[in-house]
């Protein structure tokens, strides 16, 4: 029994040894998914997702561990990336997101994002 332990081990050290290390996002696309996170957090508009709405807090802290799952598997290489693989739809149920700030008309939350981004950035040139 000691033995298969040990043999177990070695096994789960060397998978690791062998297992590329993550990268991280680069800083530019860190910080501009943290502004997008900021500006959801901010807007005071509610977030549709799997047929419910979430006020702007909720949607933050979903995104965001949406976020963190995609960042540490390199995935979110960019924050359009992140838009289109976090905030688009549901990975659950797979029905699209949705914004909604105050009495407008609900709109698909990879829009309003991409919309703010654009803003960010060129407020940034």
């Amino acid at each position: 029994m000691k033995r298969i332990r040990f043999l177990l081990a070695i096994a789960g050290l060397a998978c690791c040894a062998i297992a590329p290390a993550a990268e991280p996002a680069p800083a530019r696309t860190q910080a501009e998914v943290r502004q997008l996170l900021d500006f959801v957090a901010a807007s005071g508009c509610q977030f549709k997702r799997n047929g419910e709405w979430h006020d702007a807090k909720a949607a933050r802290a979903h995104l965001e561990r949406k976020y963190e799952y995609l960042r540490d598997r390199n995935m979110a290489p960019n924050a359009e990336a992140f838009i289109a693989r976090a905030a688009t739809e549901s990975s659950f149920s797979g029905k699209p997101y949705q914004a909604r700030c105050g009495n407008a008309q609900p709109i698909p939350s990879a829009q309003w994002l991409t919309t703010e981004l654009k803003r960010l950035r060129a407020a940034q040139k």
